[in-house]
Parts: C-alpha cells; sequence; structure tokens
C-alpha cells in the first residue's frame, strides 16, 4: 500500500514548492531595486584590506554586514580573530569575523555561506569611468568596486534567506554565514579561527557553499632588490651604479617565455596529467573564443585552439607579474635611480603542486639566476600567500543540486569548470572541517575583477538570488545517508 501512495505524496510536495518558489521569485522580482540600493551601501564603503589607513572602514563594514543579519533575527557574532603585525614592527587590529546562523532544526541539513565584503584598491584616476565607490547602473550593468567580488553575491544569499523569512515560509535548510574581511590580503587569522571553532559552530554544518566568483589558489611572491642606501638621481648617478631596477627585471624576464611556458625548474612536472575525460570535458564546454577574445581587448590569445586554452585557462599553472613597489608609477617624468624595488608575482597552483615547493623552487631558481648576474645589490623572494590547491568532486550530491538549481532557475544544464583566481580559506574549510565545499559563482566572466570598471549585471544580481533560493531547497532534497 505504501508503494502505492508514495508516488501521489511526491508529487503533492513537488507541487506545493512550485507554487512556494513562484511566489519566492516574485518578491525577488518586486525588491530588485531595494536589493540595488543595499549594494550601493556596500559598495559605498572603502573596504580596502589592503590599505591599513583604510581599516577603520573595513571595521565599519563588518559592523553593517553583521547588523543586516541581526535585523533579520540571526544568531550574530563578531568574532575576535586578534592582530596583524605590519613592516614596521607595529600591530592593527583584524577585522572581526561576522557569523550567523538561521535555524537549528537537526532534522535538517546545514549549510554554511562563506564570503567576504573587504575589496581591492581602486581609484577614479586608475582609469575608472565612473565613481569605484559610487554603485553605478549603465545598461544594465552595476558598475562599482567589490560589486562582484564579493559584496552583491553576499548580499544575494542575504536577501535569498530574508524572502523566506519575509514570506513566512520555513528554511528548508539551516544556513549559517561567515562573512570575512581580509580576504583579498590572504585571509589573515581566519585559519586559525576555523580551527577553534571546528567543534562548536562548524560541527553541525553538513555542506560549506562559497559565491566568491569561483576562484582556487595562487602562490604570492615578493622579490625585493636593494642597492644604494637611498635614491639617486639617474642624470648625476646614472652609469655608476648597478641599478636594482635592471636586476629585478632582469631576472623577472626568467620566469616565464613569451609562449607562456614557465620556466623555474619543477614547476611544469609537477602537474597532474589532463586526462581523456577531462578533455571531453573541455571540448564540449560551449566557449566561442572570438566573442572572449573581444570581451578582454586584445588582438590575440595565447592558443588558438580551444581545448589548449581552456587547459592552461583553469588546469595548468602560471606565472603573472602584477607591479613593481619603488618605481615611481606616478604619472610625469622621473629622472629617479630607485634604491630598492619589489616585484609582486603570483603562481597559478594547481593538482599536485604542493606550495611549499613551489616556495623552494621559485627562491631557489631566482637566487640562481640573480647569482649569475653578479651584482652587489641584494636579493630577497619571500612567498606571502601560499595553499595547497583545492579541487571539488563534481559527482557529489552537492553538485547534483546545483545543476538542479541552475536548471530551475535558468532552464539550461551548467557547465562545470575550473578557476584560478585565489580564495585562500577553501581548502582550509575543507581540511579541518571535513565537508564537501561547492563553488557556486553569480559573477560574468567579464566582471573585471580587480580591475578597472568592476561590474555585476543587474541580471546576475537578481537571478544569483533566486538561484541561491533555489539552491536552498535543492540540497534539502540530499538523503541525509550521503552526508
Amino acid at each position: 500500500m505504501n508503494l502505492q501512495v508514495l508516488p501521489s505524496i511526491l508529487l503533492i510536495i513537488s507541487t506545493v514548492h512550485a507554487f512556494e518558489y513562484t511566489k519566492l521569485v516574485q518578491h525577488v522580482d518586486g525588491h530588485q531595486d531595494q536589493y540595488v540600493e543595499a549594494l550601493r551601501d556596500w559598495v559605498e564603503v572603502e573596504s580596502d584590506s589592503s590599505n591599513i589607513l583604510k581599516r577603520p572602514d573595513l571595521h565599519r563594514m563588518m559592523e553593517m554586514v553583521a547588523q543586516k543579519l541581526r535585523l533579520m533575527g540571526g544568531t550574530v557574532e563578531l568574532v575576535d580573530i586578534g592582530e596583524q603585525e605590519l613592516p614596521d614592527g607595529q600591530t592593527l587590529a583584524l577585522p572581526k569575523v561576522v557569523t550567523a546562523k538561521f535555524g537549528t532544526d537537526t532534522n535538517k541539513h546545514t549549510v554554511c555561506v562563506y564570503g567576504h565584503v573587504d575589496v581591492q584598491p581602486a581609484k577614479l584616476e586608475d582609469g575608472w569611468a565612473t565613481d569605484p565607490y559610487n554603485l553605478t547602473d549603465i545598461n544594465g550593468n552595476l558598475y562599482g568596486r567589490g560589486a562582484s567580488d564579493n559584496k552583491a553575491p553576499v548580499l544575494a544569499w542575504i536577501h535569498a534567506v530574508e524572502a523566506y523569512q519575509t514570506l513566512n515560509m520555513e528554511l528548508p535548510v539551516n544556513v549559517k554565514f561567515v562573512i570575512e574581511g581580509m580576504e583579498e590580503t590572504g585571509s589573515n587569522g581566519l585559519d586559525a579561527m576555523i580551527l577553534a571553532q571546528r567543534d562548536t559552530f562548524f560541527s553541525d554544518v553538513d555542506y560549506i557553499i562559497i559565491s566568491d566568483c569561483g576562484w582556487l589558489r595562487n602562490c604570492y611572491f615578493y622579490a625585493e632588490v636593494e642597492g644604494p642606501k637611498q635614491d639617486l638621481h639617474s642624470g648625476v648617478y646614472g652609469g655608476t651604479v648597478i641599478e636594482p631596477m635592471t636586476d629585478l627585471i632582469g631576472i623577472l624576464d626568467t620566469l616565464i617565455s613569451p609562449s607562456g611556458k614557465i620556466l623555474v625548474p619543477g614547476i611544469r612536472e609537477a602537474v597532474a596529467p589532463l586526462t581523456d575525460e577531462e578533455w571531453k570535458l573541455y571540448q564540449d564546454i560551449q566557449f566561442d573564443m572570438d566573442n572572449y577574445k573581444n570581451k578582454i581587448g586584445v588582438s590575440q590569445l595565447m592558443y588558438s585552439n580551444k581545448v589548449d586554452l581552456l587547459a592552461h585557462m583553469w588546469r595548468y599553472p602560471t606565472v603573472s607579474i602584477h607591479g613593481i613597489e619603488g618605481a615611481f608609477s606616478d604619472p610625469g617624468t622621473k629622472t629617479v635611480i630607485p634604491a630598492k624595488v619589489t616585484a609582486k608575482f603570483s603562481i597559478r597552483q594547481v593538482p599536485n603542486m604542493d606550495p611549499a615547493m613551489v616556495k623552494k623552487q621559485v627562491t631557489d631558481y631566482l637566487q640562481s639566476v640573480f647569482a649569475k648576474r653578479k651584482s652587489p645589490n641584494k636579493l630577497k623572494v619571500t612567498m606571502v600567500i601560499g595553499a595547497k590547491p583545492w579541487l571539488a568532486d563534481p559527482q557529489h550530491p552537492l553538485y547534483e543540486a546545483g545543476k538542479a538549481a541552475v536548471k530551475r532557475v535558468f532552464d539550461v544544464d551548467p557547465d562545470l569548470i575550473r578557476e584560478g583566481g585565489t580564495i585562500p580559506i577553501a581548502k582550509t574549510f575543507e581540511d579541518v572541517t571535513g565537508k564537501s565545499i561547492i563553488m557556486m559563482p553569480i559573477g560574468g566572466f567579464d566582471d573585471g575583477l580587480h580591475s578597472q570598471n568592476e561590474k555585476i549585471s543587474r541580471y546576475n544580481y537578481i537571478e544569483g538570488t533566486k538561484l541561491f533560493i533555489a539552491y536552498l531547497y535543492e540540497v534539502s532534497q540530499i538523503k541525509k545517508t550521503t552526508v
């Protein structure tokens, strides 16, 4: 008798949820303007974690997040994670981490949403078309620093929970939040906080969701060359000293070839081989190379074959040089020989690379290259960020739930991709909590993360909120025995 009744029960449950989902979607559509204004308020805060002068803004940003979650009735804490030591030996308070929880039903799954609300530096004179801290709507795109990385996704998750609450609908799962303010500079203090709360805040968490645009791991280096005791006038001293800038540029040129081949011994040899299954995954993905080329504004890409390009974008390491400090990069004519210059560069981490080994390989290699220059200057190589790469299991029910949510909201089957930026805490979550993680971004590849004119489309922001609403339901359908 049970076997005959069960299909009818399932049909009723499905019909009820479809009706509720429609109401939730209508709620989101009716609150679009409020969501945009909430993002405007957050973007207005210059929560630059790399600039110690902006630390008061960062503290204010964390309090704004906490207050938003308090007003929703969540159990909210601002967790003190200590101080950071500055290069001059002084210490500075780290921004507190916001934790919150909604729901305590032990019969339900508990998901933990991770996000951050600190941003990269941005100035109008860097080449922005609009004020980076004044959210500007142009043709359906919302421009502002942090709009896509990561303030809109954090707000979308908050609005998803809020929609259930406003309509007096029971959340299908318990939801916890961990929102930090130091992601862009390496998530200082967060590893220790996660470890300290492993058996408390994280004890009942089943799954961890990250919507920080799908980025993964880098090893980030400083290479510092120091020469004279002070900056020198090039017209007076040029030709008499071996310039630190010349040495620095010389060794940077040995990191990677014009064709993109990493020249540091041992890096390429450590990479996991490309499998036939993975090759087919890249081959089957719909990707327009001409459109990609036009979007980023280049006349030529490193590779002309789609699979080669996607593989080098997603699953092979690369070297990127980000800038040089001490180089007097402000506009205008300069005639100074800098006494000390520091290059910033990163190496994308992929399976099966070990950051500790990468640190040794890069340091040893640059020191050997520098020694061949027979320069009297001094070289110092430092790895300031380094963590193991993280790779998900796309066959896990968590990803099946993600596929179902995407299908429900967008009526398409999603592609599963890799990415290669930096979420320093992803691997820590996995190692410390032992929980499964899913990356579920809502930003576009052309959002200009860390660049001028960062944006998120209004469509992605609003539809992404609906995606998160649907995903909470789909996760609730995972059998408890699969956790």
